[in-house]
């Protein structure tokens, strides 16, 4: 018994006739007549009674149009949602801090002016937290700053920005004629909670250089970090793109690191064995054009 074998039945109900059932199925009439009585032999039922060359449908034919229609609409139903999954779906996207507040909702508003019928999900987090997310198929895609440390993520560069010194207005480092990293362990520290990939950069510059830095602050807000700084509580290394705006207000100092750059790659980031849709791989698409890079 199969869905096609109900679709006829159905067809034949609603007319019944079954040389018209025929022609709307474009199948010949003993076609339609077989699949009728191997529907009959299968259950053990009478269907219609033919009589006078006419079809009268039995209380078993009534019985199992009910449950016939329920079948085939529903079967109806999931095949055009899977069929059109990428145009009706939902898109799970993670994005860093950074990324989710300078790129992401760009990126996402124009995906969404192309693909109005389909939902895009996000989660903003640390890069700890959105790698374990794609480990575990919590989400589809993520934007992340910097390297990837799980083996079974792949990365597709989309991307760059770097880091920079803030420091507070007046504060001695502002006037000094240069700065290097060394010159920051005299000094109170802010910095992002460990698991974001701004920290394991300052982390990583850091020990390449005998040092290990002990933040007074620690937070996963970038905002609180900045406000510490602008109150003169210590300095900070965060993405230049969060501090623009207080940089060009005068509200915190930017100074030049000489010997780092701390320079960092974008990436898409998504599990290998994960089967993107057409739509996940649109979103790609998208964000590699927005960022104006090439894949890598």
């Amino acid at each position: 018994m199969t869905i096609r074998h109900m679709k006829i039945f159905l067809e034949v109900y609603r007319l019944e006739n079954i040389t018209q059932a025929a022609k709307n199925l474009h199948m010949t009439q003993p076609a339609v007549t077989r699949t009728i009585q191997e529907i009959e032999q299968h259950y053990g039922v009478r269907l219609f009674d033919r009589m006078n060359r006419r079809l009268f449908v039995t209380e078993a034919g009534r019985q199992f149009y009910a449950q016939a229609l329920h079948i085939v609409e529903s079967f109806d139903r999931m095949e055009k949602g899977l069929l059109n999954g990428d145009a009706f779906g939902v898109l799970r996207v993670g994005a860093s801090i950074s990324l989710g507040n300078f790129f992401l909702p760009d990126l996402v508003s124009a995906f969404c002016r192309e693909r109005p019928d389909m939902k895009v999900k996000v989660m903003i987090s640390n890069a700890g937290n959105l790698q374990r997310g794609l480990l575990n198929n919590e989400l589809d895609l993520a934007l992340i700053e910097g390297g990837i440390s799980e083996p079974e993520l792949e990365t597709r560069a989309f991307s760059e920005d770097r880091l920079v010194l803030i420091v507070p207005v007046g504060h001695e480092l502002a006037v000094k004629e240069k700065v290097f990293v060394r010159d920051l362990k005299e000094y109170d520290l802010l910095a992002r909670e460990k698991g974001s990939v701004g920290r394991t950069l300052v982390d990583h510059v850091f020990a390449v250089r005998g040092m290990t830095p002990e933040p007074l602050w620690e937070s996963a807000s970038t905002q609180a970090i900045i406000k510490g700084v602008q109150k003169g509580i210590g300095v900070a290394v965060l993405p230049e793109m969060l501090v623009e705006r207080e940089i060009s207000e005068g509200r915190v100092c930017k100074r030049k690191i000489e010997d780092e750059g701390f320079e960092r790659v974008h990436y898409v980031v998504w599990h290998r064995n994960k089967f993107l849709t057409d739509g996940g791989r649109r979103f790609m698409d998208m964000a590699v054009e927005k960022g104006g890079q090439k894949g890598r």
